[in-house]
């Protein structure tokens, strides 16, 4: 048997659960989502990207995100580690989309990536999520709906590109932030995301994720030497809206190389029957202890309306 990662395994897990409480037998899972066939992506070529973070202040202008500590000419963000100095920057509630530095093994120039959620064809945030939180929409973009959220981070886990950002920043109304492919403003008026348009070195190129797969293929064929042999994203847990090219070892610039091609909710139909019955069960109690509450809510504040009526007949 393969060994099997800690955080893979609750993914996994996550998945189980939220598939089996949402259609209780095998076979209704036969057929999963495999995204739009006409939705949009972008593909990234590392090989262009300078680094000069245009592209982050774009998208915190156009979904109004919080000042960042650091402004976005200062290079000095690319230092920033964390963990013990083992990972790097990563999206948070402030900023749905960041560019990492990397040192290529071989000594040549650093190479920059940008990092923002990927939009699954088949999300795994989406399969966890056992309140429909989430939504693959055909343009192509994975957007959350906070409403209907109830704060229990499966998505956080399942993630296996490990996007999603939980906001703390407020104790009554927590949330998951992460880039939404600026949808509302940008997607389904047919325009590319603010982050492509304010790309000055042409390093992201917005399209349909069909003809951005052949516009790859076309690069890699008519530039031998230049690419890895590889379009990251385009078969990669299912495949995903965001594509990229690069000229090194995807390993060594930060990408997970280990995800397997099938989507994350493939690990687990073959076992559906055999998960203990607490992960089918959990996410229906904790749904119902959440209803159950707004229920009390509700009531708490009908009761203190009929009592200032009274109070003022």
């Amino acid at each position: 048997m393969s060994k099997i990662s800690r955080r893979r395994f609750l993914a996994a897990s996550v998945a189980g659960g939220a598939a089996i409480t949402l259609a209780p037998t095998k076979k209704a899972l036969a057929a999963t989502f495999e995204g739009y066939s006409e939705g949009m992506g972008v593909l990234v070529d590392l090989t262009r990207c300078v680094g000069c973070r245009s592209c982050e202040a774009a998208c915190n202008k156009e979904q109004k995100l919080p000042t960042p500590d650091l402004p976005f000419d200062d290079p000095a963000v690319f230092d920033q580690t964390f963990h013990g100095g083992t990972q790097k920057r990563r999206t948070t509630e402030k900023a749905y989309t960041v560019v990492n530095r990397y040192e290529p093994k071989d000594g040549s120039q650093p190479v920059y990536r940008k990092i923002q959620c990927n939009h699954c064809n088949e999300p795994a945030c989406l399969t966890s999520c056992f309140v429909n939180a989430y939504t693959k929409t055909r343009e192509g973009a994975v957007v959350y709906n906070s409403k209907v959220c109830v704060g229990c981070r499966n998505c956080m886990v399942a993630c296996p590109f490990n996007v999603p950002a939980y906001s703390y920043s407020s104790a009554f109304n927590p949330m998951i932030k992460k880039c939404i492919f600026c949808h509302e403003t940008r997607l389904k008026q047919g325009l590319p995301p603010a982050c492509v348009a304010g790309c000055p070195q042409e390093a992201l190129t917005f399209g349909h994720r069909n003809s951005l797969i052949k516009i790859a293929r076309e690069r890699m064929r008519h530039q031998p030497g230049r690419y890895i042999d590889h379009i990251y994203g385009e078969k990669e847990v299912g495949g995903t809206a965001w594509i990229y090219l690069s000229a090194v070892p995807f390993e060594e610039v930060g990408f997970d190389t280990t995800l397997q091609k099938e989507p994350i909710l493939s690990n687990v139909k073959d076992f559906l029957s055999t998960v203990p019955m607490v992960l089918a069960i959990w996410p229906a109690l904790f749904s119902g202890f959440h209803l159950l509450a707004k229920h009390k809510e509700n009531h708490a504040g009908d009761d203190h309306q009929n009592i200032d009526e009274e109070a003022h007949k």
